[in-house]
């Protein structure tokens, strides 16, 4: 049998006294985590342990006695072993530090229900010609340290509250919950005027920090005024005149809108006067106040670069001959289309057609951006503005301007993949009525059918039309897509830039980088010291956890910018000339 005693390393040299700890229910093993130094009076030490048990929750009890010799107390090994009796308990440890040795030497004392010790006898095993007597019970030691495991949070975190019946908690997870919560037991240093004294890992003085004291006084205020303005700012959204349909409509679709509400919500939580309920809940709010800074920090820096040395007034006086200048490369693209593109024979009528049909609309959009250009230099001026709130906030902006900007190329989109897709659909019903075959609606499959004569003949010439006039539409429709696909290109990356910085988790990866024992994945042991005479001594390390691991874990919930299509459907969509949204949000969180 093997009793396993996880001793912190505070503790190796500490003074003789009594092991105060908690036996884990379920294991043949104990958590030692504080020792109490002679001199000290019986009744107060029952005291302590049941004031600091009530205060944790933890089944604190004296677990045995530990013994460190020194000059002048010769007689406290004898003296600790005699206190057994006054604190019952079923196993008693003395735990011996010799002088000149590493390790410790463990006696295990039994006791029966009235207290009294229990001689356990030494059975005799015959074997062979030779009999061997049966080995008494083995300790071993787990040396930790008491810091990093109490700050430690050991992976996959336990959200609720285990059954113990069905899902019963490990050795190691019970002993990492043991430590971190008997922080009351901690509280007692060597400042303290009681009359008891202890060692464990801040007996040299509590650790704390006057920022993060000046900090937490100063947050009540600042989430009260959050608090106030979140309310006036949902006051606001909740009046009737935003639920009107263009309104309602822009605000669900502008990245800018979206982005605001996103940031209101973050703010909410974090203004919530209820505390975090547990670890995932503590780090989700850690993260956004992270990010929300180093948003803030971005969105300042690029108003310094905007507002120094005109660089307002560059960028717009850049933006109106380049807008020219797409708009004369579109022009000559369509020329070219309405002529022989690389050799190829068009429907001429067709091709004239549909060219100056998109030549008019580049007049108009030419005429549009002249009409705006006075205004472009303010527009950007207050635009710049919103960086103030975040760099996510400009990026959104800048994403809304791209938008409008292309809005042209938007239009020319649609129409070429409108007038694409219905001659598909119209190609695909016609190719099943040479077949004899018709699409049921109601049942959602192909049935057969019978057809007459002139149905199958204005089938036939239909036909013959719509296949010889698909090649030059089909051209202008993958011309066309080609430029949507660059500016939604365009556009994923500022969405992807400012869902990074909404979502990535800077304060785990922080944590993670800086004290990587906050977060663990596991433990691993080393021999400590294997010395003869002395029981075996383990070294418990903690493992990190892999930084993919953290970014996964803690990521935070955002909105889907982009729909989770496929590669195969995004290829399906652009074939059948179905129109693709990359702005469609989902109204729910994707992690």
């Amino acid at each position: 049998m093997v009793l396993k005693v996880f001793f912190p390393q505070c503790c190796n040299r500490a003074d003789s006294g009594l092991l105060v700890g908690r036996w884990i229910s379920g294991h043949d093993s104990a958590v030692v985590l504080a020792v109490i130094h002679y001199p000290f009076i019986p009744g107060q030490v029952k005291q302590y342990v049941q004031k600091m048990q009530a205060q944790s929750g933890v089944e604190l009890s004296v677990l045995g006695s530990w013994s460190l010799p020194k000059d002048g107390q010769e007689g406290m090994e004898s003296f600790l072993r005699d206190l057994s009796t006054i604190f019952p308990q079923e196993r008693w440890l003395q735990i011996n530090r010799e002088l000149g040795k590493t390790g410790f030497t463990c006696q295990v004392v039994h006791h029966d229900q009235n207290g009294k010790v229990v001689q356990r006898e030494a059975k005799k095993v015959e074997g062979g010609d030779e009999e061997e007597e049966e080995e008494e019970e083995k300790v071993i030691f787990v040396h930790y340290e008491q810091k990093k495991v109490m700050f430690s949070q050991l992976h996959p975190v336990e959200n609720g509250v285990p059954d113990p019946t069905t899902d019963p908690p490990s050795e190691l997870r019970q002993m990492f919950r043991t430590v971190a919560s008997s922080s009351p037991l901690f509280f007692l240093d060597r400042y303290d005027d009681g009359p008891l004294k202890s060692t464990h890992w801040q007996t040299e003085g509590r650790e704390a920090s006057i920022i993060v004291e000046l900090l937490k006084q100063a947050s009540v205020p600042l989430c009260l005024l959050i608090g106030w303005l979140l309310s006036v700012w949902s006051w606001i959204c909740s009046l009737r005149v935003f639920s009107l349909f263009p309104l309602h409509f822009l605000s669900t679709k502008l990245s800018t809108c979206v982005q605001l509400s996103y940031r209101s919500e973050h703010l909410r939580t974090l203004s919530s006067k209820t505390p975090a309920a547990g670890h995932a809940q503590f780090m989700r709010k850690a993260n956004m106040v992270v990010s929300f800074l180093v948003d803030m920090s971005l969105g300042m820096s690029l108003v310094w670069w905007l507002y120094r040395d005109e660089h307002i007034s560059m960028l717009a006086n850049a933006l109106l001959p380049a807008a020219e200048h797409v708009a004369k490369e579109l022009e000559e693209l369509l020329q070219w289309l309405m002529g022989a593109p690389a050799g190829l024979k068009m429907n001429r009528a067709l091709d004239q057609v549909l060219g100056r049909f998109f030549l008019y609309h580049i007049h108009l959009w030419i005429s549009y951006v002249h009409l705006m250009s006075p205004f472009i230099e303010g527009i950007l001026w207050y635009g710049g503005l919103s960086a103030c709130f975040g760099l996510t906030f400009a990026l959104s902006l800048l994403s809304d301007m791209v938008a409008l900007l292309t809005f042209h190329i938007y239009c020319f989109y649609v129409y070429g993949a409108r007038l694409y897709c219905l001659k598909i659909y119209g190609l695909s019903s016609l190719w099943r009525l040479f077949r004899g075959k018709k699409w049921n609606v109601l049942r959602q499959r192909v049935d057969s059918c019978s057809y007459d004569l002139d149905q199958l003949f204005i089938g036939t010439l239909l036909f013959t039309v719509l296949l010889f006039l698909l090649p030059t539409t089909a051209l202008y429709y993958l011309v066309f897509t080609l430029l949507r696909l660059v500016v939604v290109l365009v556009q994923g990356v500022l969405h992807l830039s400012v869902d990074f910085i909404n979502s990535f988790p800077l304060f785990a990866v922080g944590l993670r980088l800086t004290r990587h024992h906050r977060l663990a994945e596991g433990v691993k042991f080393r021999v400590l010291c294997e010395e003869p005479g002395t029981a075996l001594h383990l070294l418990m390390e903690i493992n990190p956890l892999k930084c993919s691991t953290v970014v996964e874990t803690y990521r935070t919930p955002t909105y889907s910018c982009y729909p989770r299509d496929s590669w195969a459907a995004l290829v399906r969509k652009l074939f059948v000339g179905e129109l693709v949204y990359p702005w469609r949000h989902k109204t729910t969180k994707t992690d």
